[in-house]
């Protein structure tokens, strides 16, 4: 009995969490159904809590280096303390809403090369170790961030890569510890004047930041810079507007902020700096919004399998 007791210590013979999604696919300000199905081991089992997260693999600059983590960046608990008996099956329904600034992941069905992103489970097991899953999750764009993506690849831009970087952009109403850079290759028609862009979005309820960063070349004489230009949109744009004549609009007034002419409307350029990287808890929503890094082989495993697959373009 007192070896059973250690090995149940040590998680051997301890209770086991699968979480179920009804569906992994979703998108920002929606929502994440499922139900964590918790079986009891071979002795009775103290659950203090049990809640769910989202995780993704975030680049993080320190000093002259730069290095990925993993950061949990939602929770939820979905159970207070409760107790499960031997061999004992619970089933526990949950609805996880989904942040509106969460990263895309997917576009036309397709992995965005470089991004990764799970729902993971957290069993707190008292006086044991702690048991976990992870589901891989699939985020797709809003109308309106689709038909700027869609833009894009109408002018000739080709998808390069995309990932996390953690920092804060000046400027916008941005809460989680980290934004999203979708990068591109100039298209024929700009490549004189940029060699890259990266595109970010900045979601809330009332309508999407959208902040470009060109690459842009240097002259004879001149050294190649960035430049920056930040644009407001309603989500009640996404089928009012011409996105390819206003995403062109947006580089031309971007690449042109030291002469030239400057478009009109849909939103006025602005500075982008990054900030000092948050660490630890992040004040949140409702729920909460965690903003420190998630410790754990399993889940460093699962990214570098199954959730890397990527793609090489935005093409159906």
């Amino acid at each position: 009995m007192v070896f059973k007791k250690m090995l149940s210590a040590f998680g051997v013979g301890g209770p086991s969490v699968d979480t179920v999604l009804d569906n992994p696919n979703t998108r920002p300000g929606l929502t994440l159904d499922g139900r964590v199905n918790l079986l009891g081991g071979d002795a009775p089992a103290n659950i203090e809590q049990v809640v769910v997260g989202l995780v993704t693999r975030v680049e993080i600059e320190g000093g002259d280096t730069e290095y990925a983590g993993v950061m949990e960046f939602y929770r939820m608990p979905v159970s207070g303390p409760l107790q499960l008996a031997p061999k004992q099956q619970l089933t526990i329904p949950f609805q996880l809403p989904v942040p509106w600034e969460t990263p895309i992941t997917d576009v036309y069905g397709q992995r965005l090369h470089g991004m990764t992103m799970g729902l993971r489970t957290e069993l707190a097991i008292a006086r044991a170790v702690d048991k976990s899953d992870l589901d891989q999750v699939n985020v797709h764009p809003l109308p309106v961030h689709e038909r700027i993506l869609e833009a894009f690849q109408r002018l000739g831009f080709r998808f390069k890569h995309a990932d996390l970087e953690r920092g804060h952009i000046r400027g916008t109403q941005q809460t989680l510890p980290f934004y999203q850079e979708i990068e591109f290759f100039a298209a024929p028609q700009y490549a004189q004047t940029i060699t890259e862009v990266e595109l970010t979005f900045v979601t809330s309820r009332q309508g999407v930041d959208v902040i470009l960063e060109c690459d842009k070349r240097g002259g004879f004489l001149s050294a190649g810079h960035d430049v920056f230009g930040r644009y407001q949109v309603s989500h009640a744009d996404a089928d009012r507007v011409d996105w390819t004549e206003v995403v062109d609009r947006w580089l031309r007034e971007t690449t042109s902020r030291y002469g030239g002419l400057r478009a009109q409307g849909f939103g006025v350029p602005h500075g982008r700096g990054r900030g000092h990287g948050m660490g630890g808890m992040v004040a949140g929503a409702a729920l909460g919004v965690a903003g420190g890094m998630v410790a754990g082989e399993m889940i460093e495993d699962a990214f570098e399998g199954d959730f890397a697959e990527g793609f090489g373009g935005f093409e159906e």
